[in-house]
């Protein structure tokens, strides 16, 4: 018997999400670890699907770190294949569910054929007015920061929160109110260091290859209940919390 789906008093507008855990369900299994890597993408697929239907108006999530370079460089090799193979076939669905995608992360170090593939998937879904699906890919929350300075600096602009705010990479999107990192790990591991400042945390031990909707609506119900302050006390935002649930 199928699960209803519980109902929400409120729903994050931007959800940011480490998929971790793709290498340890294909272990497990005795797979190699780019089949972890290709069943992540179908849980990707999945969660894109739920959170739009939720009402979820922004989706960021951690695909290639920039320190993944680390790794065997045939896991390397075979994530880029993965994504060159993924665009081909993911993006003309996004365009038709009216989601827009950006890719988020230095493009330095890509191969041409991976740098066309992320140019041509934001330009195919540029005119999509739904979800935004942001991809960080060979991004890292330290890297973004330094970017930012230096864009400042270049322009010649005091450096401000303001002004690093509006150079860092997601400057096109809110802040992420919720932060969900699968796999067991309880850890932002350098992404979106300056986003995520007052997002709720949300640790699932769900390898991402098992990540459903049964468990994102676990993380969307454990946010519902949490009480946002920003620096405020209780007393002071309990008024719009009432009004916010009414």
């Amino acid at each position: 018997m199928k699960k209803s789906r519980p109902q929400l008093p409120s729903v994050p507008h931007h959800v940011a999400i480490v998929m971790d855990g793709n290498g340890r369900w294909a272990h497990r299994r005795l797979l190699p670890r780019v089949a972890g890597h290709r069943q992540g993408v179908e849980s990707l697929r999945r969660c894109i699907r739920a959170c739009a239907e939720r009402g979820v108006k922004v989706l960021t999530v951690f695909a290639f770190s920039s320190e993944n370079w680390n790794r065997p460089s045939d896991e390397v090799s075979g994530l880029m294949d993965l994504l060159a193979t993924a665009l081909t076939r993911e993006v003309p669905e996004l365009k038709s569910a009216g989601i827009r995608l950006h890719f988020v992360g230095s493009r330095t170090g890509l191969s041409d054929r991976v740098r066309a593939g992320l140019t041509a998937g934001e330009a195919e879904t540029a005119d999509n007015s739904g979800m935004v699906l942001n991809v960080c890919f060979n991004y890292g929350g330290r890297w973004d920061i330094a970017q930012a300075a230096a864009r400042v600096a270049e322009a010649g602009e005091p450096m401000t929160e303001e002004s690093l705010g509006r150079a860092m990479a997601l400057a096109h999107v809110p802040d992420p109110d919720l932060l969900i990192r699968t796999g067991g790990e309880q850890r932002i591991s350098n992404f979106l260091l300056w986003q995520c400042a007052y997002s709720e945390l949300f640790f699932s031990d769900h390898l991402w290859p098992e990540f459903d909707e049964a468990a994102l609506d676990d993380a969307l119900m454990a946010f519902a209940q949490r009480e946002r302050r920003f620096g405020k006390t209780s007393a002071q935002v309990a008024p719009n919390r009432s009004q916010a649930l009414a």
